[in-house]
């Protein structure tokens, strides 16, 4: 009678028991934990700070230098901006040094040898500050002048003012958009490359144990392929979801319903795009570990997987926006760049669609592919095979 268990369900069993092993290492679990908590304080302090409005304590000598601080704060840089302006009022410029160096005012204005005015900071003075102060300057003299001189100065600055537009509107919260996509992508990146080289250091230790030829009697090798990426994928996934459940669960607390409405679909997607990438590198990894014979070996092993990883993450930031484009649509390549985009931009439908349905069909060619590398190397032992001489070995 044969003990052998059926290949239907087999990979469950394998996939079950993959799972559980992970969830019951402290360090698996305290990394999650870690990185969660990272994401969520992160997007926090980047709410707090972003609408984190300043206050410029400025003192002042007499009170013409008082209403140019008044006319700084009512001005446009003070009023498009997180910075507003105050006046502190003291006798004379040594008082106005002696509040610098205590630090009681961020800087000083003062009136000038030449008639002008002096703006006085302790070691260097805010470029905001200066340039609002600059302009105040300009224009409460100016105003004063003109009236001294009887000028109409509304008539004679008529059609000096300028008005800017652009063709394409840029989106709303563009920096945290693209802070979205960089996260994305790197979140991608590291979390294909760690669950790989455990996938591959899984399968290697266990072929180099000899433990693999006790399994391969008991569940079909195929059953072992499906089971660690099935396996390895719902751990990927699940720690992805809680990654992103975890940032817009902050962003919501802090009030950025909004930007959530704005980045979700993008998210989503991501998701989707990360289940197809993974598969398929699930598959890539497991078949690396194969060909190895040791543990040694997983580096030159899986150095092909390795590149098809950082080759179009190195193209996009270091190319431009068509390049960009481009390698959105690739297969495998789009898991990582089209979620980028989706954040960033209005991505046509048809460019979503090219990137998913060819990610689908690369990742059914390259389960099939490994499958059939993975049942002629697993049991090969004795040194490192290449994946040209994997493929041309007779299956077992």
């Amino acid at each position: 009678m044969s003990t052998s268990t059926p290949a239907r369900g087999a990979w469950r069993l394998v996939a079950e028991r993959e799972i559980t092993t992970r969830v019951r290492e402290k360090a698996f679990l305290i990394g999650v934990a870690v990185t969660v908590v990272l994401v969520a304080g992160a997007v926090v302090a980047a709410s707090l700070l972003s609408g984190r409005s300043s206050t410029e304590d400025i003192a002042v000598v007499g009170p013409e230098a008082a209403a140019i601080v008044q006319s700084a704060d009512d001005g446009p840089i003070a009023q498009g901006g997180d910075t507003s302006f105050e006046a502190v009022e003291v006798a004379s410029l040594t008082e106005a040094e002696r509040a610098l160096r205590d630090e009681r005012v961020d800087a000083a204005l003062v009136p000038g040898d030449d008639g002008g005015f002096r703006i006085i900071g302790l070691s260097s003075v805010d470029s905001t500050t200066e340039q609002a102060l600059t302009a105040a300057v300009s224009q409460t003299v100016l105003q004063a002048n003109a009236a001294a001189q009887d000028v109409d100065l509304d008539a004679l600055s008529a059609g000096t003012t300028t008005t800017t537009s652009v063709l394409e509107k840029s989106p709303e919260n563009e920096g945290a958009r693209t802070a979205v996509a960089t996260v994305m992508v790197v979140l991608f990146l590291l979390t294909v490359m760690i669950f790989g080289l455990q996938i591959a250091q899984s399968v290697t230790q266990e072929k180099e144990s000899r433990v693999v030829e006790i399994l391969a009697a008991a569940v079909p090798i195929r059953a072992l392929l499906w089971g660690k990426i099935a396996g390895n994928t719902v751990l990927a996934l699940g720690q992805v979801v809680l990654v992103v459940v975890a940032g817009v669960g902050a962003a919501l607390a802090v009030g950025e319903l909004p930007f959530v409405r704005d980045v979700g679909w993008s998210l989503v997607w991501f998701l989707v795009l990360f289940l197809l990438g993974f598969v398929a590198m699930a598959t890539l990894w497991a078949v690396a570990g194969s060909l190895a014979s040791r543990v040694q070996d997983i580096n030159s092993t899986t150095l092909p997987i390795q590149g098809l990883l950082f080759v179009p993450y190195f193209a996009v930031f270091a190319g431009n926006d068509s390049l960009t484009e481009v390698v959105s649509m690739v297969p495998i390549a789009a898991t990582m760049v089209m979620p980028m985009r989706l954040a960033t931009e209005t991505v046509p439908a048809w460019q979503l669609g090219v990137a998913i349905g060819g990610t689908i069909v690369a990742a059914v060619l390259l389960v099939r592919l490994g499958v059939r590398i993975y049942e002629r190397s697993l049991l090969r032992t004795g040194t490192k095979l290449g994946y040209r001489e994997a493929l041309s070995l007779a299956a077992d």
